[in-house]
């Protein structure tokens, strides 16, 4: 046995790997337990090509979309989601989001990539989606960009995080209906007049750690159509549907 390996044996007698959910032992490192991962919604199969919902039926090589995306395309060419938002889904997503737990990013990210790999083949610009200052001197950290980094780090791709920019504080957006949040959306997030030219002509790939009716990722695409991209998709951890 070498000398890393005695030391990474000694380490994990100490320090035992832990379920990044509720703490249980576990194999290795980043990981969830049994019971939480059998609790969290994954995202496989059929989905719509447009917003990553879960859709019945089995997977082909067909492109198919939910009644929402038909109704009202999207402003991106394709979206993926690796997680439902619900049950150990959401907590995941909470203590990301909320309770500091940034160490989630790098496994979530795991689990976005293996959702989309056809969105990650051309090694896309990675941007996440911008917090308003004042939401983020107070949370201290961007819980997308933190996704979008160890995305961009496991996949080989570029990241941009300060790409766009959120120049209007805009209330909190849960329980809105879709119209109300495009209203107070508009305009709210723009191109960031410093790094046009990094997105002028790329493949983008926004992030994001949920979508609900997709009103946010819709204005983000806007602003980077507005400084040239060539090409818009969108990844999210975690994806809210109808009950």
């Amino acid at each position: 046995m070498t000398l890393r390996a005695r030391i990474q044996t000694a380490v994990s007698l100490v320090y035992p790997a832990r379920c990044l959910n509720c703490g249980g032992l576990v194999e290795s490192d980043f990981g969830l337990c049994s019971a939480c991962w059998r609790d969290t919604s994954f995202i496989s199969g059929l989905v719509c090509d447009s917003c990553g919902a879960p859709l019945p039926g089995e997977a082909d090589d067909q492109i198919v979309q939910c009644d929402a995306c038909l109704r009202t395309p999207r402003e991106w060419s394709q979206g993926r989601a690796a997680l439902l938002y619900g049950g150990q889904g959401r907590r995941l997503v909470l203590a990301l989001k909320h309770g500091d737990r940034t160490d989630l990013a790098r496994p979530a990210s795991s689990w976005m990539a293996r959702a989309a790999p056809e969105l990650l083949a051309d090694k896309p610009l990675v941007v996440p989606v911008p917090l308003h200052w004042t939401r983020l001197l107070r949370r201290r950290y961007n819980q997308s960009a933190l996704l979008a980094q160890a995305l961009a780090a496991r996949e080989g791709c570029d990241c941009c995080p300060d790409a766009l920019v959120r120049v209007t504080k805009t209330p909190m957006l849960e329980g809105r209906s879709r119209e109300e949040r495009m209203m107070l959306l508009d305009e709210a997030i723009r191109p960031n007049p410093r790094m046009t030219s990094r997105l002028d002509g790329q493949r983008v790939l926004l992030v994001d750690d949920v979508m609900t009716s997709g009103s946010t990722l819709s204005a983000c695409a806007r602003a980077c159509v507005a400084a040239g991209a060539a090409k818009v998709s969108v990844l999210v951890l975690a994806r809210v549907t109808a009950a």
